[in-house]
């Protein structure tokens, strides 16, 4: 019989379960944007096929890089990484689609994604400094830099 170990990292049992709860609707708004860049790079048409088309990979290539990253700190907190389309639906503020838009609308909907993304990761702040959550502070300033610079070149393509 196995018995579970207490976790002793300078941060409260309580800070950790927050800290762990906002990282999981940053796991779920990350993984819910990986799978539209995903999908969008499946389907883009059009003049900027393969701008776009290489774009979008290279974004979710690195997505699917941050979800584990994401999953694995929730990890180290000492709670469960929610892991289901289920679970991401009930928690992430990015419109989920049933419809293949044009390219220019694609674009529209992934800076609203990049752009959803970083204000969750920014969200998390207050209560990340609050427990000297270095760790979790650096995951969200890499986090929001990466959406900042994918929404600001995207907004470039549509010449904003």
């Amino acid at each position: 019989m196995s018995k579970s170990m207490s976790i002793d990292i300078g941060i409260s049992a309580p800070d950790r379960e927050a800290i762990a709860g906002g990282l999981a609707k940053l796991l779920a708004d990350s993984y819910t944007l990986y799978l539209k860049t995903h999908n969008y790079h499946w389907n883009v048409t059009g003049p900027m096929f393969n701008t776009l088309h290489l774009m979008f990979e290279t974004q979710y290539t690195e997505l699917a890089a941050a979800v584990d990253e994401i999953a694995e700190r929730i990890r180290a907190l000492g709670h469960p990484a929610p892991g289901s389309y289920k679970a991401y639906a009930s928690m992430t503020e990015i419109p989920e689609e049933d419809d293949t838009p044009d390219a220019e609308e694609m674009i529209r909907r992934l800076v609203a994604g990049q752009e959803t993304v970083v204000r969750t990761a920014r969200s998390i702040f207050p209560l990340v400094d609050e427990a000297h959550d270095e760790p979790t502070a650096d995951l969200l300033t890499q986090r929001m830099q990466v959406h900042e610079k994918n929404a600001w070149m995207l907004r470039s393509l549509l010449g904003r």
